[in-house]
C-alpha cells in the first residue's frame, strides 16, 4: 500500500476489505460468552434446529413460544444466561452449551422467522458441537458481513469521483455494526446488506447516466452484487421489503430522473429486476404466512402495550436521545454500557462528515441528504407507532442502524462529486482522521465489553489482569491486541483507498 501505487485493481479492494472486515469481526464474534449477545439464543435455537430439519417450531404444553429440538451437543438451560441484565456478574456464572443439565429443546420466539439468513449462519453446527459450535456460527456471520462489506468498498471505490467514499466507509467499522455481524443474529447482516447495497446501486445507476463517468465495474457485476445484497436487505427481518424500498428510493432521488428512466428503459435490467422482486414477494409471503409479524404482547412484555398511535409516536420521539446511545454501543443485553467519554470519538467523527455533506454539497444535494435524516428519524417512529397497540414499545438503536448507515454512505457519495471539489486538498487527512476516531472507539468499546464479561462491572480494571473470572478463546489480551492492530490496519486501508481515489482523479 504504498504513497505511490497506482489506481487499486478491483479485486485488491475486494480482498483486502474482506480480509480486514472478517478480521475485526471475529475478534469481536470471541470476544463475549455464548448468547451475551441480545436475542442470540432464540437466533443460536432457530438456526441449529433448522439446518437439522425443523423449519418452524412446534407447541409444548404450558410454554409460551413455540419450541424448537435440539441435539443433545446443543441442550439448553436458563442458566446459560445467567449473567444477562446483571452488568456485576461476570461471562462464567453459568452452565456450558451442550451441558447434561439442559433440555432437548428450548423455546424461541424467531421460529416463524424467514429461514434465509439461518441457512447461511447454521451450517457450522453441523460440524461443531457445544460452544465452539456456536462460536463457529458467529464467524460464519462474521464471514457472510465481510463479503457484503468488501462489496460494498469495491462498488463505492468504482468510478472516477471517490474521494470521500473511504471516509463514508469508515462508519461500517463501527463498534456495534462488527459486534453485531460477529453474532448469530440477522441485524448484522441487514445492516451490511444495505452498506453493499447502496454503493452498488449508486454506482449502477450511474452507469445509465451518461452525463456520469462510467464505473471500472461492469455493469453485470454492479448487477449481482445490487441483486443479491437486494434479496437479503428483504429477507432478514420481516420489515425487510419495507427498508429495502426507502433505501432504494434514497439511491433514486440522490441519483436523478435521467438515470433512472434509463435503468428502467433498459431490457436487461428485468431479469434482475424480477429477482429481486421474487425474493421480495417470498419475504413478503412468509411473513405473511409464517406468522412472523409480532402477535398480541401482553402488558409487562413491553412499555406501552395498547396505546394508541399518538401515543406511540411521543414516546417514540422522547426516546430519540436512549436510541441514538444504543445505535452507537450498548452491549450486550443492555448491561454492558459504555462511559460517557467513550462516545466522543464516535460523535466527532461523524460530526465531521455531517457538517461536510451539508455545506460542501449542492443544494439539490443537501436536500437530498435532509430527506434521509429526516426518514432516519421519523421511519422508526412512525413504524413502532403503528404497531404499539400490538407490540409495546420493542425498538431498539440497532434496529434502524442500516438506515444510518445507508445516509452516511450516501454522504460520501455526494462529497465525492461536483459539490465537493473546493475540499479535495483536504480529503486524505479528513479520511485519516474519520478512521483513527472510529478506531480508537472501536477500540474502547471492545476494552469495556470485555471488562465487563471477565470480571463484571463493578470491579477494577486491574481485576482483569489479577483475577479474570472468565476468558474469552485466546484470552482477553491477545483480542484487544489484535484488535489494536487490525483498526490501524483499517485506517490505513481507508487512507490507501483516498490515495487510489486521487490519483485516478488527477490522471483523469
Amino acid at each position: 500500500m504504498s504513497a505511490g501505487a497506482g489506481p487499486a485493481r478491483p479485486w485488491l479492494v475486494f480482498v483486502l476489505a474482506f480480509a480486514l472486515y472478517a478480521a475485526m469481526a471475529s475478534v469481536w464474534a470471541l470476544a463475549s460468552p455464548v448468547y451475551a449477545v441480545p436475542d442470540e439464543n432464540a437466533h443460536a435455537v432457530k438456526a441449529i434446529a433448522q439446518v437439522r430439519g425443523e423449519l418452524v417450531g412446534h407447541r409444548e404444553p404450558g410454554v409460551r413460544q413455540l419450541v424448537m429440538d435440539l441435539p443433545k451437543e446443543y441442550s439448553y438451560s436458563p442458566q446459560l444466561l445467567c449473567f444477562a441484565t446483571h452488568p456485576e456478574v461476570p461471562g462464567d456464572c453459568g452452565v456450558a452449551v451442550g451441558s447434561s443439565q439442559g433440555s432437548d429443546w428450548a423455546a424461541t420466539w424467531v421460529s416463524t422467522y424467514n429461514p434465509l439468513y439461518y441457512y447461511l449462519v447454521g451450517w457450522p453446527s453441523l460440524l461443531f458441537g457445544g460452544p465452539a459450535g456456536i462460536f463457529a456460527m458467529r464467524l460464519a456471520s462474521a464471514l457472510l458481513g465481510a463479503l457484503l462489506f468488501a462489496w460494498g468498498v469495491q462498488a463505492g471505490m468504482a468510478s472516477l469521483r471517490s474521494r470521500f467514499v473511504p471516509l463514508a466507509l469508515a462508519f461500517a467499522a463501527m463498534p456495534m455494526v462488527v459486534y453485531l455481524t460477529g453474532a448469530v443474529n440477522p441485524n448484522g447482516a441487514e445492516i451490511l446488506a444495505a452498506v453493499a447495497l447502496v454503493p452498488a446501486l449508486l454506482r449502477l445507476l450511474e452507469s445509465h447516466d451518461p452525463l456520469a463517468p462510467p464505473p471500472t465495474l461492469s455493469r453485470r457485476y454492479l448487477w449481482l452484487v445490487v441483486t443479491v445484497s437486494a434479496v437479503l436487505l428483504a429477507n432478514v427481518r420481516a420489515l425487510g421489503p419495507l427498508w429495502l424500498v426507502l433505501v432504494v428510493a434514497l439511491c433514486l432521488l440522490a441519483v436523478g430522473w435521467r438515470a433512472t428512466r434509463s435503468l428502467f428503459t433498459t431490457a436487461r435490467s428485468y431479469v434482475w429486476l424480477a429477482i429481486i422482486a421474487a425474493g421480495s414477494v417470498f419475504s413478503i409471503g412468509w411473513t405473511l404466512s409464517g406468522g412472523s409479524l409480532s402477535g398480541q404482547a401482553e402488558r409487562g412484555d413491553a412499555p406501552i402495550v395498547g396505546a394508541g398511535f399518538l401515543q406511540g409516536a411521543a414516546y417514540m420521539v422522547r426516546a430519540t436521545p436512549t436510541f441514538a446511545t444504543q445505535a452507537l454501543g450498548y452491549f450486550g443485553w443492555f448491561d454492558a454500557p459504555l462511559p460517557g467519554f467513550a462516545f466522543w470519538p464516535a460523535i466527532a467523527a461523524l460530526a465531521v462528515l455531517v457538517v461536510l455533506a451539508f455545506t460542501a454539497s449542492r443544494r439539490r444535494d443537501v436536500l437530498t441528504l435532509a430527506v434521509g435524516v429526516v426518514a432516519a428519524f421519523a421511519v422508526p417512529v412512525v413504524v413502532q407507532a403503528y404497531s404499539v397497540h400490538q407490540t409495546g414499545v420493542i425498538w431498539q438503536g440497532r434496529y434502524g442502524l442500516f438506515l444510518d448507515l445507508a445516509v452516511l454512505l450516501l454522504a460520501g457519495w455526494i462529497l465525492s462529486r461536483d459539490g465537493g471539489d473546493r475540499l479535495a486538498f483536504a480529503a486524505g487527512r479528513l479520511t485519516v482522521v474519520v478512521g483513527a476516531l472510529v478506531a480508537v472507539f472501536a477500540w474502547l468499546s471492545l476494552f469495556y465489553v470485555l471488562r465487563r464479561y471477565v470480571v463484571g462491572n463493578g470491579k477494577p480494571v486491574g481485576a482483569m489482569l489479577k483475577a479474570p473470572q472468565w476468558q474469552p478463546p485466546l484470552g482477553w489480551p491477545t483480542l484487544l491486541v489484535a484488535f489494536a492492530l487490525l483498526a490501524a490496519a483499517f485506517v490505513v486501508f481507508l487512507w490507501w483507498l483516498w490515495r487510489s481515489a486521487e490519483r485516478r482523479a488527477v490522471d483523469a
